[in-house]
């Protein structure tokens, strides 16, 4: 159970905050070792569920924090300064536990948090499987990509498809499997978030009891108000926070760089610091990346308000998913001009800024960013009825 008290966000904050204070000289020293090894290190997982991270979304009545959105966005913003694979990891880790927690039946919990102890958890939100309803069950086959953290989860959180007949569009159903049952693909060889561990998983025919299922849409059996809001508010601001994190590493680490930096091939360069090109660069670099965070922040403030009072509307559903994408392409801006200044020194892979680089530009390409969401805002704001914030 939770000591927080959930009326004082400000403790809940300070516990949140002093849990990565007293794990962040450890996630930094094994960031490059967790890229090199395509997971999180021991060290590093041990560190994150020490932090207390994974439970800042889970309810606290299963020993959560249940914290508000922005103080979620903040915890995975300052993550990504330290080290951007366990922000990831942490991003979707809190989810993956935070859904079953709030959703599954009273005997599901029982099985995923038996004894009271907190797991760790990997979500894989396409519904590329499919689950064969059978006598008390279901029946789970499939294969899935990006599960990030599977190597460490002890349960899989997995949506699939539910055949019924004489119905043509199958229903989405989630289903809660231990991670013995899943196969791990060893294909997680990529440019940026190595350390993430994002394989694809294959379950072949894995029976699943129905406490551990709901369908999507089903009212949460525990929890408040967090569970309400829906998609893509529930997930967005975790991909802002990410991407604003990285860029504020660049952008101070960049600067510590341009003290000291000289320019020209010959001895006694004159310092880049005295250029109005870089002073430029910087100051609008700054201008940019707290503009970005303002909005995320306001924007996830206005959601949070909405929640009680039945969720957000349609319209700020697509507002949430657009500060994501708008934070996430300024980030993405400040940290490719930024890396331009570090010069060739940072294009080594010892240097954390070239990391950064990779890290940032893949977490871009996540759907939950994708620039169509400015289309369906867009679409809002003309007066358009049937417009879905996650297509």
């Amino acid at each position: 159970m939770s000591d927080l008290n959930l009326a004082d966000p400000a403790a809940t904050r300070r516990a949140l905050f002093d849990g990565i204070a007293a794990v962040a000289p450890v996630l930094l020293a094994q960031s490059a070792i967790d890229e090199q090894q395509g997971t999180l290190s021991p060290e590093s997982l041990a560190a994150l569920i020490a932090s207390g991270a994974l439970r800042m979304k889970l309810p606290a009545v299963l020993g959560g924090f249940e914290a508000d959105l922005v103080t979620q966005m903040e915890v995975l913003e300052k993550l990504a300064t330290l080290n951007a694979s366990v922000a990831w990891c942490a991003m979707v880790g809190a989810t993956s536990l935070a859904l079953p927690g709030a959703f599954l039946p009273a005997a599901g919990v029982a099985q995923m948090f038996a004894h009271g102890v907190i797991p760790c958890g990997a979500i894989v939100v396409t519904p590329s499987g499919e689950a064969t309803p059978v006598s008390g069950g279901y029946r789970l086959s499939g294969r899935w990509s990006f599960a990030s953290g599977v190597r460490h989860a002890q349960w899989v959180v997995a949506l699939a498809r539910v055949p019924s007949a004489g119905v043509a569009a199958p229903a989405i159903h989630v289903l809660v499997v231990p991670q013995a049952r899943c196969e791990i693909i060893d294909n997680w060889q990529v440019s940026g978030l190595q350390g993430t561990g994002s394989c694809d998983i294959v379950i072949h025919d894995a029976w699943v009891p129905l406490e551990m299922s709901w369908q999507v849409g089903a009212a949460p059996h525990r929890g408040g108000a967090l569970y309400g809001i829906g998609l893509p508010a529930f997930v967005a601001y975790e991909h802002a926070g990410f991407a604003l994190g990285i860029a504020r590493r660049v952008l101070d680490g960049v600067t510590d760089i341009l003290r000291t930096k000289l320019r020209g091939y010959a001895p006694g360069g004159s310092p880049m610091a005295t250029r109005g090109a870089v002073q430029r660069a910087l100051g609008h670099a700054e201008m940019r990346l707290r503009a970005a965070r303002a909005l995320a922040v306001e924007v996830n403030e206005e959601v949070w308000a909405a929640a009680s009072g039945g969720g957000p509307s349609l319209a700020l559903q697509c507002l949430a998913r657009s500060a994501a994408v708008y934070a996430t392409e300024v980030a993405t801006e400040v940290v490719a001009e930024a890396f331009r200044y570090a010069g060739a020194s940072a294009i080594y892979r010892p240097h954390y800024l070239q990391g950064c680089l990779r890290d940032l530009a893949v977490a871009a390409q996540h759907y939950m960013v994708s620039d169509t969401a400015y289309e369906n805002l867009g679409r809002v704001k003309l007066g358009y009825a049937e417009v879905d914030p996650m297509g």
